[in-house]
């Protein structure tokens, strides 16, 4: 395919920029813009920008030439036809760019106005085939910001090869890199057209073929993550609820091990391997409750003939959580794998545990029957009997939610103890909230159901929450404690999958604080109970804008105006 620049977005070329930042971009007119002017405010100006559409049929094309009309800098790339991904976009603009750096930017996300700056400076310093530098995060639905991998990119280093440091096939983004022009076109080094996930493939590629790469610590992408986008328009690592996602992502793992044998790096696939169960099947792990049984059986017949080829130790260095459902689901256990995979991450007992005759402690109603299901499901290093009561693990499970009078929600609950830690006979436990800064205390009994199953009922006053006086807007998930003499538990409490969500006008403060709140099955994670508080009437056109407005020197003024707002109300 033979693409041309757009003749009339053709850049100055009596000067050779220092480095040339490809911009893809498909059917993203709206934030298009914003990416390039992360480009333009560079603190290093003398770069190329190559805007390299994927053949859009929204607006892009106009926006384009704007941009490209605004600043000599800008160029506009467009495919004859749609690829389908970022590679071909990304191929092209590599064979018309001109400087003897390369980055890559994609339109829906920014670079800080140094990236350049500190990239090249580092290249400068020292030469090396790519730099890498810190990814910011950014998470559009609620604001938040975090580091990509903070360990890896935390010290500034020179790397020689990737045998010296193989944890870094964690990193596997290529945007957050600037390339040695030179490195890439000596190695034959492109994109993989005609694929998803590019760039894992094209980043451990890049690892395996660098004499040597620089590490900085300087934050060099902004990554906006939109984690629960519609469907049709959510980027292919958020499309993971399609089984057609799922063998892409093996087909890539295929092929980079394939590239380890034939370029002599077999010495890091244990490590290649462990990234893929730790981060890949990770992702996939946390989203099997919420999957269906046709879809957790084409799911095992995809993943279940791969996790066979990985190496031992690359299991081994999980924890053993992890451990328990990549092995139910190569078991065929796959209902169990969902119980197993709601409580990753947050030490979750199982509902049921067998011991053999040696005293080995192993998940679920029966000992396994082969030898390696026996090694990974084995839980006695969990130690359920012997921790810590403040960290020994129980289940607790919401079996039915009932809307009950007023304001308030009645919830059935199991406890599940497997390691036997509770005494014989009824538990105090204490439902906890806190929608502000003070907690709510909602005391109830678990009665023993049989040895290490408790049952209990306990009815939420949602009214009762302690709101502070500016209200709440927001979503809590309560959370189940249990005691013993001095010493407390506090654990996760799951909810039903499913079940009507519920909603109630609750009047706080005699009727000064209005809210709606809504009670709800999480729908991601690990499917906690959920309440979300939405400030209503005065709350929400007084009261909130003041507060936000006051600041925080607000103190006696604002609770002067929630009673004044109060009063009006009544």
């Amino acid at each position: 395919m033979t693409t041309t620049p757009d003749v009339s977005a053709t850049p100055d070329l009596t000067a050779t920029p220092d480095v040339t930042v490809t911009v893809i971009v498909y059917n993203d007119a709206e934030r298009l813009p914003r990416a390039v002017a992360s480009l333009r405010r560079q603190t290093h100006a003398n770069i190329e920008i190559i805007i390299s559409d994927d053949h859009s049929t929204d607006s892009t094309p106009e926006v384009a030439r704007q941009l490209a009309s605004e600043d000599d800098r800008v160029s506009y790339l467009r495919l004859p036809e749609n690829s389908g991904g970022c590679s071909a976009p990304r191929n092209r603009a590599l064979d018309i760019a001109r400087a003897p750096y390369l980055m890559f930017l994609d339109s829906d996300d920014e670079l800080p106005e140094r990236s350049v700056e500190v990239l090249l400076a580092a290249h400068r310093e020292r030469e090396v085939d790519f730099v890498m530098g810190a990814v910011e995060r950014i998470r559009v639905d609620t604001g938040r910001t975090s580091t990509w991998m903070p360990h890896l990119v935390a010290e500034r280093r020179t790397v020689e090869g990737i045998e010296a440091e193989p944890s870094l096939f964690f990193e596997h983004l290529s945007t957050s890199k600037m390339y040695r022009r030179a490195f890439l076109d000596g190695n034959n080094l492109r994109f993989p057209e005609g694929i998803h996930y590019e760039d894992q493939l094209f980043s451990a590629q890049a690892y395996c073929l660098a004499t040597a790469f620089t590490v900085i610590p300087d934050p060099v992408y902004r990554w906006y993550i939109a984690p629960y986008e519609a469907a049709e328009s959510a980027s292919i690592s958020n499309q993971r609820h399609k089984l057609t996602n799922v063998r892409d992502r093996i087909h890539v793992q295929r092929l980079i091990d394939a590239f380890l044998v034939s370029s002599g790096h077999e010495a890091v696939r244990e490590a290649k391997d462990y990234k893929f169960l730790k981060h890949d099947f990770r992702m996939y792990a946390g989203d099997l409750p919420f999957r269906d049984e046709e879809w957790l059986t084409g799911f095992a017949e995809i993943v279940n003939p791969y996790l066979a080829e990985l190496a031992a130790g690359a299991y081994a260095r999980l924890p053993r959580a992890e451990r328990v459902v990549l092995r139910l689901v190569q078991d065929g256990r796959l209902e169990e794998a969902q119980l197993a995979a709601r409580g990753l991450g947050h030490g979750v007992a199982p509902r049921e545990t067998t011991m053999d005759a040696a005293g080995r402690v192993y998940w679920g109603g029966y000992v396994p029957e082969s030898a390696a299901s026996r090694r990974e499901l084995d839980v006695t290093d969990l130690g359920l009997d012997s921790r810590p009561f403040a960290s020994a693990q129980f289940r607790h499970e919401i079996t039915r939610v009932e809307r009950g009078p007023a304001a308030t929600v009645t919830l059935s609950i199991r406890t599940y103890d497997p390691g036997l830690r509770l005494p014989v006979g009824p538990q105090v436990a204490t439902l906890l909230l806190a929608p502000g800064r003070r907690r709510m205390k909602t005391p109830f009994r678990l009665d023993p159901v049989r040895p290490g199953v408790f049952e209990g009922t306990v009815r939420l006053d949602l009214a009762a929450a302690p709101l502070p006086l500016n209200g709440f807007a927001g979503t809590r998930h309560p959370v189940l404690q249990l005691t013993s003499g001095q010493l407390r538990n506090t654990a996760l409490l799951l909810a039903p999958l499913t079940f009507p969500t519920l909603r109630a006008r609750v009047d706080y403060r005699g009727g000064a604080l209005p809210h709606e709140v809504t009670v709800e099955p999480e729908g991601r994670a690990s499917g906690r109970l959920q309440l979300r508080w939405t400030p209503v009437g005065v709350t929400a056109r007084v009261i909130r804008p003041l507060a936000r407005r006051a600041g925080a020197k607000a103190g006696s003024r604002l609770r002067k105006a929630a009673r004044l707002a109060g009063a009006l109300a009544r």
